[in-house]
């Protein structure tokens, strides 16, 4: 065979694959008919492909009027390719099997927030209604807030390891480089006073985290829930409304509470506010360890060190302090007896609350 009956060859078999080609496409009755025919075609075995790997072996005058007739065909199928599997796909019913309309629905399911979460949003507002700031500080703090600060003498135990989660090699260094999960909110507080200007009143929502054993009303990671408010004058029956406030907004309805004397370095004077358990009614339960009441926050007036550490003159500032267990409080508001159920992420018990 010459040159020139090689090149009519291609061309001539160009010119009969785009004839045949393009209607078979065109024919295809699904799309795995359709794929067939691009493999065929212009797969890497396809017979276009081997005409291309041909153009090669032409000499130079031939080469240009079978590339460009090559090229004229590819384009011709491609397109055919294209439209006819847009209307395959098009034509194509949405669902995969007959769709029964007299079926009932199904109810797509929900999340929900959890019990502490919505119990923190809604004090939240509570608050935002009374001019008060929600504040948010780090979980990792040093010890200078958590306990210098805080008036804690130097030997005291709430500094071991025994109570507080220290960070690893951090022991050896300073009060404000000797890192540790909060134990509590407390020092936020000083946070906050040196960051604004009094009077002031805010909350301070969080996680805190204590090495402790758990039991049914005490946990290693638990919420807090902080309420300051620094006035120049601030009566303590102010603070027992501030109390009373809290628990209305939480059960929606008066609360039994009583105050007892207790010692936090923190304040001063310092007080332990009970209010009556709403597991049992008063009657003694585990929750309550069988007396009734149920510890649910300390407060009292901030102590003058405090104050000063946060950078207030104590003889021309005071106020109010309580920090709210907000996870016992969700246990009040819920009936639930064990405060593990609540860290434990066991749906069944979360789904509740959806």
């Amino acid at each position: 065979m010459t040159n020139v009956e090689r090149d009519a060859d291609l061309l001539g078999r160009l010119a009969e694959i785009s004839q045949d080609v393009v209607p078979r496409i065109q024919g295809a009755a699904s799309l795995d008919e359709l794929d067939t025919v691009r493999r065929e075609v212009v797969g890497r075995s396809g017979v276009l492909f081997e005409i291309r790997r041909t153009i090669g072996s032409l000499p130079p005058s031939a080469r240009k009027p079978v590339g460009a007739a090559l090229g004229e065909v590819q384009g011709l199928v491609s397109e055919a390719l294209t439209a006819r599997e847009q209307e395959l796909l098009d034509a194509e019913p949405a669902l995969s099997g007959p769709f029964d309309v007299t079926l009932p629905g199904i109810v797509p399911t929900t999340g929900g927030l959890h019990p502490s979460t919505q119990m923190m949003y809604d004090l939240n507002d509570a608050f935002a209604a009374l001019n008060f700031d929600v504040y948010e500080g780090p979980e990792i703090s040093s010890e200078l807030f958590e306990f210098d600060y805080m008036n804690f003498p130097p030997d005291h135990p709430a500094r071991e390891s025994m109570d507080t989660y220290w960070l690893a090699n951090s022991q050896d260094k300073s009060a404000a480089e000797r890192l540790c999960l909060r134990p509590h909110l407390t020092g936020g507080s000083v946070r906050y006073m040196r960051e604004h200007t009094p009077p002031f009143r805010f909350v301070y929502p969080g996680r805190v985290y204590r090495n402790e054993s758990t039991d049914a009303r005490h946990e290693r990671a638990f919420f807090q829930y902080e309420v300051l408010i620094i006035e120049r004058s601030m009566p303590f029956t102010s603070g027992k409304f501030l109390v009373d406030t809290i628990l209305d907004t939480v059960f929606g309805e008066p609360v039994p509470t009583r105050m007892r004397t207790g010692f936090f370095p923190f304040v001063e004077p310092g007080f332990e506010i009970d209010m009556q358990c709403r597991v049992c009614g008063g009657s003694g339960c585990r929750t309550c360890r069988g007396v009734g009441w149920l510890e649910v926050m300390p407060g009292g007036v901030p102590h003058p060190n405090v104050l000063t550490a946060g950078g207030l003159d104590p003889d021309e500032w005071t106020g109010f302090y309580v920090n709210v267990g907000l996870d016992r409080l969700v246990m009040m508001r819920y009936g639930i007896d064990d405060v593990r159920l609540m860290h434990g992420a066991d749906l069944r018990f979360l789904e509740q609350f959806a």
